[in-house]
């Protein structure tokens, strides 16, 4: 009687987590086609018509190269090297902090080519990359085109990729699949619908359907995020808060996670 006692108990603690909170702090009027990130000092990010812009409160600057066809994303997780990847083109271009190219690379032209679907901000001069033909994720080093660690063959298709400069999460329509810069398999989190997420200090928010999850690093639970009933065109998270781009406003709010 006192076994079952306990084993009812359990499952009840697993099963009744609290959602997250996240509070609502003010809504911005945004009329863009893609918010990429806000950072630390009210820096915003986005693409407009194919152009990637940063804008700050005293100036607008921007970057386009329309030879390399429409930007499939773009990584602002190191602000003096952030990079835009052409997909149709097979091309990464690497920005300095004023949105002056530092650096243009084409794994088209490469030895040996790459043909690659998705990439990341790596350590120093690197970039997690996803190479299609051999489907296994890189930590490619641009400036000396070298790969420095590569994960074994995954078996599922790709649907996104996050990373800052120790892990990298590739979000799998079967797995969420977390490594180490050296390639190695470190956890590994059955994909419950998920198709896009977010990353902030090693947090990680992901969306499934019309709505947010929260995973909290070094864990593998992941509990749902109280918001209110928006369509989530986009959203993207910094620090501890979240903002949400919904019918040309940008929703920010303020995760209770402890």
């Amino acid at each position: 009687m006192k076994i079952s006692y306990f084993i009812l108990f359990i499952s009840f603690s697993i099963f009744s987590q609290e959602p997250i909170e996240a509070n609502f702090i003010e809504e911005i009027k945004l009329k863009v086609e893609t918010p990429v990130s806000i950072d630390g000092f009210n820096t915003m990010y986005y693409i407009n018509n194919n152009v990637f812009y940063k804008k700050d409160a005293i100036k607008t600057i921007s970057y386009n190269n329309l030879q390399l066809g429409n930007i499939s994303s773009a990584n602002t997780f190191n602000t003096l090297k952030i990079n835009l990847f052409y997909k149709d083109f097979n091309s990464v271009v690497i920005l300095d902090n004023r949105l002056a190219e530092i650096f243009k690379i084409d794994f088209s032209s490469m030895q040996p080519y790459r043909n690659v679907s998705h990439i990341s901000t790596g350590n120093d001069n690197t970039l997690w990359l996803f190479n299609q033909d051999t489907q296994q994720l890189e930590v490619y080093d641009y400036k000396y085109n070298s790969t420095k660690f590569k994960t074994l063959p995954i078996k599922s298709n790709v649907l996104d990729i996050k990373s800052n400069y120790n892990y990298c999460w590739l979000l799998t329509i079967d797995n969420l699949l977390i490594y180490n810069y050296f390639g190695t398999l470190i956890s590994k989190i059955a994909n419950d619908g998920f198709t896009k997420m977010d990353e902030s200090d090693e947090n990680i928010i992901l969306k499934k359907d019309n709505a947010l999850f929260y995973l909290k690093k070094e864990t593998t639970q992941i509990l749902p995020i109280k918001i209110p009933n928006l369509l989530i065109n986009q959203f993207f998270v910094t620090n501890e808060t979240l903002y949400i781009y919904h019918d040309e406003t940008l929703q920010k709010f303020q995760l209770k996670t402890n």
